[in-house]
């Protein structure tokens, strides 16, 4: 068989590989799980009164969007360690001696880590919603909101295989992964960004996680700040592009750096 026939194969076997290790790890589920309900009750209720919302909505409906978001992002936290602990434990030498599509393994693993994204934003949207949190432009808009935020976990799985794939190193790796959280602090994910001075608003605004946010915002219906830069604008075209950008740079790189893995 071909490397291209056998990637749908290879594909499933990554894929089961994966979701094993969930099943397994019980701990991975239960943090994933945890954490968006941690924010809801710390931002949402503790420092939600200490910040004005665009058009005096809200503040737990602004919220849940970028919780949403925050959720899609960390993606690149256990793919970026789980790529190197493989690189660095000689399990992806093993992968890479047998025939099998490079492409299909790494696509099996972006999968695997989608459906356990989809598992997860279910809870959260079900705190938000017990939280206050509300739908407001019907059901088509929603599913789109999500289809965005599902599109855009794919999206940085793949940028955090190849980080991890990079390193090749499972403690250095877990390092690194803390620079998520400043990421994700200079959006509009917690706040609106035309409190921030300029030149921080202005980096903030071309963040790409403040485009989902926005965008979600958008479909939802809740309260959104939009404005400023383009993506700020036009915060769907703008998530679509930077996935669409980001995948063109990163499903190559990471394929290669896969491919020539230990060498």
């Amino acid at each position: 068989m071909t490397a291209l026939a056998t990637v749908p194969v290879d594909t499933a076997a990554a894929t089961r590989r994966i979701l094993l290790t969930y099943r397994r790890s019980p701990g991975l589920m239960a943090a994933s799980l945890a954490v968006p309900v941690v924010m809801v009750g710390v931002f949402g209720y503790v420092f939600g009164s200490a910040v004005r919302v665009p058009g005096g909505g809200n503040y737990r409906e602004y919220l849940m969007p970028g919780l949403f978001a925050l959720v899609a992002v960390n993606g690149l936290m256990p793919t970026m360690v789980g790529a190197a602990r493989d690189a660095g434990r000689g399990v992806t030498d093993r992968l890479r001696s047998m025939s099998v599509s490079r492409f299909g393994l790494l696509l099996g693993q972006a999968l695997a880590d989608l459906l356990v994204a989809a598992v997860v934003l279910v809870p959260t949207a079900a705190v938000g919603l017990a939280a206050g949190w509300r739908v407001r432009d019907g059901l088509g808009p929603a599913l789109g909101a999500f289809a965005l935020l599902l599109l855009f976990r794919f999206t940085v799985t793949w940028v955090g295989t190849t980080l991890g794939l990079a390193v090749g190193k499972e403690e250095t790796a877990g390092q690194l992964a803390v620079l998520v959280f400043p990421f994700a602090m200079v959006t509009n994910v917690f706040v609106p960004t035309g409190g921030m001075p300029g030149w921080l608003a202005a980096v903030a605004d071309w963040n790409p996680l403040s485009a989902v946010a926005a965008a979600c915002r958008t479909l939802f219906g809740n309260p959104v700040e939009l404005g400023g830069a383009w993506p700020m604008q036009h915060p769907v075209a703008a998530t679509l592009g930077w996935c669409a950008l980001l995948l063109a740079v990163f499903v190559p790189l990471a394929v290669r750096r896969f491919a020539s893995a230990g060498r």
